[in-house]
Formats: structure tokens, sequence, C-alpha cells
């Protein structure tokens, strides 16, 4: 179920939001399988330890000083950003600079900071029935909706930009259309 909710939540928000800034993760993790892969896991790697530290800014902090809780969330990202492009800069400094780019792009996207929004907001409704494992599950889980989101952009990538389809319609409009009743579909599964 929550895995529905997050495929959603990924299709609407990074591709609606982001794209319209000209910065969308998915069609940059769409464009080639090497992409895909690597700005999949960096993702799920995002998510999963940002929602093992929501976990504890979520047991500290008030539910009603939920501005702050914006701020640590933000914090934390900032600080998982800057910690793993260090690890991997010292772990491989000879693929470092293909990798970086994954790191850059993935950090800070929406998908990332949606997720620890959904999971404190599931955990705010029953605060007594989640503990640390079902956050990093959660988070988890949306790494791998984002996975699932990708995938699907990715089957009909190149062919919304092919010369049959109407000039008007090729690239972002056509791609909205297509994502538009894929998550119709996906919304009635659940």
């Amino acid at each position: 179920m929550f895995l529905i909710d997050e495929l959603i939540a990924l299709l609407a928000a990074n591709l609606i939001l982001s794209q319209a800034l000209g910065t969308s993760t998915m069609f940059i993790a769409a464009d080639s399988k090497k992409n895909m892969l690597a700005t999949s896991c960096v993702i799920t790697v995002f998510t999963t330890l940002s929602s093992a530290t929501a976990y504890f800014i979520d047991s500290i902090l008030p539910a009603s000083v939920s501005e702050l809780r914006l701020l640590l969330y933000t914090a934390v990202i900032g600080v998982l950003y800057i910690i793993m492009l260090t690890v991997s800069y010292f772990v491989g400094k000879n693929w470092f600079a293909d990798f970086r780019k994954y790191i850059h792009v993935s950090a800070f996207n929406c998908a990332v900071m949606g997720t620890l929004f959904t999971i404190s907001g599931r955990a705010a409704e029953n605060s007594s029935a989640f503990d640390l494992g079902w956050y990093i599950s959660s988070g988890f889980e949306a790494g791998i909706g984002f996975i699932v989101a990708a995938l699907i952009l990715a089957a009909a990538y190149r062919k919304l930009n092919l010369a049959k389809v109407p000039a008007s319609f090729r690239g972002f409009p056509a791609m909205l259309v297509y994502l538009g009743i894929i998550s119709m579909a996906v919304y009635s599964l659940k």
C-alpha cells in the first residue's frame, strides 16, 4: 500500500514540480540504463538513511514544531549529501567524477524530502505503532518506488520523443499525458 502511495507521489511531484524547473531526476534516470541504475541506487540510499534519521527527529520533537522539523530534515539531507560525496571521493577517486553527478541530482530531490514528510505524517497519526525498523523499511520502499517509477518512464521515454509524435506534444507534454494515465491506473489499484 505504501509503495503505491509513493509511486503516485513520485510520478506527480517529481515530474510536475521538478521538470517545471528543468531538473527532473526521473528524466535523467530514464535517459540510460546506467543513469537509471546509479540514480535509483543513490536515491534509495538517501531515502533509507534519511528516514532512519527522521525517526530520531520525530521521537525527540513534538508535533507542534513542524517548522523546526523541516529545517532538521533539510539539515540531515545536507549532512548525508556531504558524507556521501566525501566517502565516494575517498573510496573511489578514479570514478568520483562520474559518480558525483548522481549524488548531486539525488540528494535534494523531491522524492527524498517527500518520503520524509510522508513517513513523518503517517507516524504522527499513530505514534505508538511505528519504530525505527518501520522508518527504515518505509524509506527503502520509497527508493524502490522510485525505481519502479523510473522503469515505467524508461519504457516510454524514447518512443514519446519519436518523429511520429506531433511536435507540439513531443517531449515533456507527451510525458505528462503518459504519466497522467499511468498515475490514474496505479491510483485505481489503491
